[in-house]
């Protein structure tokens, strides 16, 4: 009885001792920063403890590790000993550059300040006089551990989770360890998913039937679509009944979620793409849809629009040189760096609203004035007038496309549930209800838009109450054409801005005011998001993009054979009776 006790106690007493050298280990190395510890790691000479060193070093982000490990994998650490048996062994750093004897200039690896002599004075070394630090295969495959796992700890959580979805990717058992770790001291929701789906798909490799399940099971209640393959796999090649089962289940559910993201990220593309037709359409259901214009360059006044963001882009940049008719014009540039520089595109809104509004103006009071209540010669003279717009724009900007960078606020996406929603198409839809809203007002809450549904319901009876209707024209034709301009302004957010902007929106236009119903801003609402999400709803559906335009196009042949006035018929008073 008292020999087992004994035996006991001092197992305890050795496992007790161990515990405690590890601790004063881990104490020691703590103290050290990871510059240190590399140092330290390059002057031991026993290999076991050398290796210990560098893999203490897992899961640390010290900026200087990678560069300091890389140096020390291509022999370009060298180890400086003075003369004298006492002299310490100094790992350096040799510069690129050798002066008339051949000799560099070494840094001390441990600070970056320069090796100095006993006379106080920087020493240049010639390499051949001194041996590299020492590394085998072993601590090579160490230093790529922690190269490996230098991202996770990267302040940026985008490098965390790429360098994590990586590690899960390869199935490494030997991270399975530090991705638990990281797992129970990260905060960051996004980071702890990636990190359960690495690990998961770790543990689908296990020997463990039960634990490849139970990998399986969380996969699929994720969602993870990165993992179907692997789940493939394992249904393949895994005798365990329970490992095939779970993984039949996990590809069911993800099945599953895979059709709810396609579901939501087409009706997002939809949304999208019918606010970007609403956008461009808004203008001419004003122009056309209340003024009765058919404005064949409303295309062209949205290209002002995009080309005033182009110029407001550079004023914001370096500047712009010009040379319209072999007339050089220079704008000066502002030159902001960082953040400020991404404030062009809020000034270039109301700049191409403006610069749009203008040419609008112009357009009325030079031609369309004279061609009221004259459809064909009004659609013939703007047609010109379209023709003449993208001539000026190639004399002016040159015939190539002009590139306009998105500011950072709108580049990049937001994920939800696997679902991209990218920042520019979260613009566009909050961009098309404020210009929805902000007409609405316009023409419901203000005088100027209490005279120009006057003059449209009624123009013989509004002049003959004292309204001037040929500055309510203007003013109209002006707003629509502000609108267009907003649109190019937008527009030049995806895709580049060229003289044939508008021609590549100008049918689209027509297409949305008549399906909504000419003059009816609610729909041509209605009318865009229903062509939108039809659109992509038909793409998705049959995955040619062609054959889904057509089929849109055919469907709004038949829905105006049906209904010639499109949604929503909208009365003029001079017409009743």
């Amino acid at each position: 009885m008292i020999a087992p006790l004994h035996r006991c106690f001092a197992s305890f007493r050795r496992l007790a001792i161990v515990l405690l050298c590890s601790l004063s280990i881990l104490l020691v190395l703590a103290a050290d920063s990871p510059r240190q510890t590399i140092v330290k790691a390059m002057v031991e000479e026993d290999d076991d403890k050398k290796l210990a060193l560098v893999n203490s070093l897992i899961g640390l982000g010290d900026d200087d590790l990678k560069k300091l490990l890389t140096a020390w994998k291509e022999d370009a650490v060298y180890i400086y000993k003075a003369e004298g048996d006492g002299s310490p062994k100094i790992p350096v750093l040799l510069a690129e550059e050798k002066d008339a004897e051949g000799k560099q200039a070494a840094t001390h690896v441990l600070d970056g300040q320069p090796l100095k002599g006993a006379d106080g004075k920087p020493l240049s070394i010639t390499a051949a006089d001194f041996e590299t630090a020492e590394h085998g295969s072993k601590l090579r495959g160490a230093m790529k551990a922690v190269l490996d796992m230098l991202a996770l700890a990267s302040p940026d959580r985008e490098k965390r989770i790429q360098a994590i979805n990586t590690l899960g990717m390869a199935q490494d058992a030997e991270k399975l360890a530090p991705l638990r770790t990281l797992q129970k001291n990260e905060k960051d929701a996004k980071v702890k998913r990636a990190l359960t789906e690495a690990i998961a798909l770790i543990q689908l490799t296990d020997s463990d039937a039960r634990t490849q399940a139970s990998a399986a099971e969380t996969l699929g209640k994720m969602g993870s679509i990165p993992s179907r393959d692997f789940l493939t796999a394992v249904e393949k090649e895994s005798k365990a009944p329970e490992v095939v089962a779970a993984a039949k289940a996990a590809q069911k559910r993800i099945a599953t979620h895979i059709t709810a993201v396609n579901f939501w990220g087409t009706a997002f593309r939809g949304l999208s793409l019918g606010s970007v037709l609403l956008v461009v359409a808004l203008g001419l259901a004003i122009t056309f849809g209340l003024m009765g214009v058919i404005n064949m360059a409303h295309g062209e006044v949205m290209a002002v629009g995009a080309y005033a963001t182009y110029i407001v882009q550079n004023i914001f940049g370096a500047g712009l040189a010009l040379a319209p008719f072999g007339i050089p014009i220079n704008l000066p540039g502002l030159n902001p760096s960082g953040t400020p520089s991404d404030f062009y595109f809020i000034v270039a809104l109301p700049i191409a609203f403006l610069s749009a509004a203008l040419v609008g103006i112009a357009l009325e009071r030079g031609i369309i004035r004279f061609l009221y209540r004259r459809p064909l010669e009004s659609l013939l003279a703007t047609w010109g007038v379209s023709l003449v717009l993208q001539q000026l724009f190639r004399m002016i900007f040159g015939a190539n496309n002009v590139q306009v960078y998105s500011p950072n606020f709108l580049s990049g996406n937001w994920t939800v549930g696997d679902v991209i929603l990218g920042w520019n198409r979260v613009f566009v839809i909050g961009f098309a209800i404020l210009i929805v809203v902000g007409t609405h007002l316009a023409l419901t809450r203000t005088s100027l838009g209490l005279l120009i549904r006057a003059v449209m319901q009624n123009r013989q009876m509004a002049a003959c109450m004292g309204v001037k209707t040929e500055r309510v024209n203007m003013l109209t034709f002006g707003l629509g054409s502000g609108l267009a301009g907003l649109a190019g302004a937008f527009l030049s957010q995806i895709g580049n801005v060229g003289p044939s902007l508008g021609q590549s929106y100008i049918v689209d236009c027509f297409m949305t005011v008549v399906v909504g119903g000419v003059g009816n801003i609610i729909g041509t609402v209605i009318s865009a998001l229903g062509i939108g999400l039809a659109d992509q709803s038909l793409q998705q559906l049959l995955g040619n993009p062609v054959l889904g335009k057509i089929l849109v196009l055919g469907g709004i042949i038949l829905f105006l054979q049906w209904k010639p006035a499109g949604l929503f018929v909208t009365k003029n008073r001079s017409l009743e009776g």
